[in-house]
């Protein structure tokens, strides 16, 4: 007698859209395993496959029934779950209908313990997996999560397309499913032009096969079949194809039975700026454009098509009519533009508004020139310099208005940067132009040269300040102006300007708001602003594996500047790797100190009263501050710790040899001007007490 089964369920629907097909697919695993694991149904692998037009899971090894299970369940004491005259109490009906039977059916038992107890046994028979298989499929159907869905003839159930087939084997046996108005069968449905109408899935196993056969692919062959026919073409033409991994990715879910095919467009519009015939191409076809070996771009592109082979030059020819279509657009947006100065884009800019309570993007750009000027100055940039900076912190929105950023919109800052040339501008103003926008993501490149550097902090640093000066700061997943992307990237840019004061420039940035007539309580917002900088720098540096509480200590004395937080940081943790009894030592004594200190009482202390102990301590921390503070000046993090790590020795011994709260007034206030001149040493590097408590 047969043991187990493999079990299918397919769910046929009209085309589904891409990213919630995957999504679907995914969820539909996780849901068939779970509900399977919840039923006690013991399985083999748990696989699925998806096309455009249905989800499936297929597992294998599927029992045919479940195992029959004989419980024995302990519960209340005799004397709780009976009373005086024998009759069961609460406890003990409470019990019983806890495990589904009658009181009359508890049993009493004595227990090891010599206790006697009531006890429950219950049998639970083997059930056929058939009827759980359906349940659970029906479950599934229902449970997936959909951003859109939709109803369909009369019907009430919601379902990411209309569901046209359902097919449900577990062996040969047909699973009576339902969904909406579709009852299952062991019929599935083919590709619709190479092999339409219902085909017959014997079982299981044989389902791919049956797929095959009528020209539908799941998506890992599919997938490896448009890598195949891509490398093909690179092979044949020498040279590489664009696959953004999004633009693939739907790609392969756009069709059943793929073939990969060759088009071109005229060469003349290899003239268009390369960026926006890839993004008409990849963004409104789906096409991959063909590079030759020197990186350039070429007349070719890659489609890959979901007809019928035998019709792939009808096909390539379409695609090819369509592609002209799009980028005749493309060529006569471009030359449009370069007919107007960017000057007269600027001044456009009074028309777009960036915020509502900031003012338009015509003032935005105003600011940002007053930033940049003053980032430039900070970061020692020459005067030349200097002007390019601001200049192209003038120019770099300017594209927002042309025809082709406004139809392409992702091109905003690239499209910039050539019109900035074809106008005759620096290389750098147009550099900086092309990639004031960079980073735009975790892992993306800085703008390359020091004018586009300048320009994103001014571009970046404006957003920041402007959003907080209104109050409307983001606020869990809502981040509607990218603020916090924005202040990431202002940090990454940083960390290669050590010489920029942050906080200078967002008090800047907030005098230049304030100018524009936006009030605000600037003391409390360049707070809130700062804090903001100092929660992005800790999240950062937990990202680059520096310790939770090493981050707090460094954050606890201010520091906001980029590069300085992680070097302050990387050397006390480093220090601490090193040395942890010491630091762990020197914290606890810190910790101590900082606690008894009295700052009202200062720190000039009196010579003559000291004891040998305190007279040691004292020197150590004339020693220690004069070493902190060279170190500090010279940005020598790493030898400033080394210098708070010789103190740990002379606190010691101070606090061993001698009784701080001494009865004696000026002894006791002596000692605590001491403890104030040993904290102070601290002052600037790290909260080390910090350490103490973490502990």
């Amino acid at each position: 007698m047969e043991r187990t089964r493999d079990f299918l369920l397919e769910i046929g629907s009209e085309e589904l859209p891409s990213a919630p097909l995957m999504k679907a697919i995914a969820q539909l695993g996780r849901l068939f395993e779970t509900g399977l694991d919840e039923a006690g149904l013991a399985h083999g692998e748990v696989r699925t496959l998806s096309t455009p037009r249905r989800l499936a899971v297929l597992v294998s090894d599927v029992v045919v029934e479940t195992e029959a299970v004989h419980e024995v369940k302990r519960g209340p004491a005799c004397a709780i779950a009976f009373d005086a005259s024998g009759q069961p109490t609460k406890a003990a009906s409470g019990f019983a209908r806890g495990r589904g039977i009658d009181v009359s059916e508890l049993v009493r038992r004595v227990d090891k313990d010599g206790k006697e107890y009531v006890f429950a046994e219950v049998e639970k028979p083997a059930r056929p997996s058939a009827p759980i298989l359906r349940d659970i499929s029906e479950r599934c159907i229902k449970g997936l999560d959909w951003p859109r869905s939709q109803r369909w003839g009369s019907e009430h159930e919601r379902f990411g397309r209309p569901v046209r087939w359902i097919c449900c084997l577990f062996g040969s046996e047909v699973i009576g499913v339902r969904f909406a108005d579709v009852t299952a069968s062991n019929t599935t449905r083919g590709h619709r032009v190479l092999g339409p109408g219902t085909h017959v899935v014997s079982d299981p196993a044989h389902y791919e096969e049956v797929l095959e056969g009528a020209c539908v692919l799941g998506e890992e062959r599919r997938r490896a079949a448009i890598r195949e026919g891509i490398a093909a073409i690179e092979r044949a033409e020498g040279g590489r194809v664009d696959t953004p991994g999004r633009t693939f990715d739907e790609v392969v879910n756009l069709c059943e039975w793929p073939t990969v095919l060759l088009g071109h467009f005229d060469e003349e519009f290899l003239a268009v700026p390369h960026e926006i015939i890839c993004e008409s191409m990849l963004s409104n076809q789906r096409y991959f454009p063909l590079y030759d070996e020197e990186g350039n771009l070429t007349c070719g592109f890659v489609v890959v098509s979901n007809a019928d082979p035998a019709c792939a030059s009808v096909v390539a020819a379409g695609n090819e009519r369509v592609v002209r279509a799009r980028l005749d657009d493309a060529k006569f947006f471009y030359q449009e533009d370069l007919a107007h100065p960017m000057d007269s884009f600027v001044d456009r800019l009074d028309a777009v508004v960036f915020q509502e309570k900031l003012g338009t993007m015509r003032q935005k750009v105003a600011r940002m020139e007053a930033l940049a000027a003053e980032t430039a100055r900070a970061a020692g940039l020459g005067e030349d310099e200097a002007s390019e900076c601001v200049r192209a912190a003038h120019l770099a929105k300017a594209d927002l208005v042309s025809s082709a950023v406004v139809e392409f919109t992702n091109q905003q800052g690239v499209m910039g940067g050539y019109y900035a040339r074809a106008a005759g501008e620096p290389d750098g103003v147009c550099l900086a132009v092309r990639e004031h926008y960079r980073p735009r993501f975790a892992g993306d490149e800085l703008p390359s040269n020091g004018v586009g550097r300048v320009v994103a902090i001014a571009d970046k640093l404006d957003t920041v300040c402007g959003i907080f000066a209104i109050d409307e700061p983001p606020t869990g997943s809502s981040d509607p102006y990218a603020v916090r992307r924005s202040a990431i990237g202002v940090i990454n840019i940083l960390r290669t300007m050590p010489s920029v004061d942050l906080e200078a420039l967002v008090s800047c940035a907030l005098g230049l708001l304030a100018e524009q007539g936006i009030r605000f309580e600037r003391e409390q917002v360049l707070g809130s602003v700062c804090a903001f900088f100092s929660a992005r720098l800790a999240a950062m540096a937990k990202d680059d594996g520096i310790s939770p509480d090493t981050i707090e200590a460094v954050r606890a004395v201010g520091v906001i500047d980029p590069d300085e937080f992680f070097a302050r940081a990387h050397a006390l943790d480093q220090a601490r790797t090193a040395e942890p009894e010491l630091f762990d030592d020197l914290a606890t004594a810190y910790a101590r100190a900082s606690h008894l200190a009295d700052p009202a009482l200062g720190d000039e202390v009196d010579e003559s009263l000291l004891a040998p102990s305190e007279a040691a301590l004292l020197s150590a921390c004339e020693a220690g501050r004069a070493e902190v503070a060279s170190a500090l000046a010279s940005r020598s993090y790493g030898e400033a710790v080394k210098a708070l790590a010789r103190l740990r020795e002379p606190i010691d011994r101070f606090f061993v040899d001698v009784l701080v709260m001494d009865e004696d007034q000026r002894l006791r206030d002596n000692r605590l001007r001491l403890l104030n001149r040993f904290a102070r040493v601290f002052d600037g590097v790290a909260d080390i007490g910090v350490l103490a408590r973490k502990k």
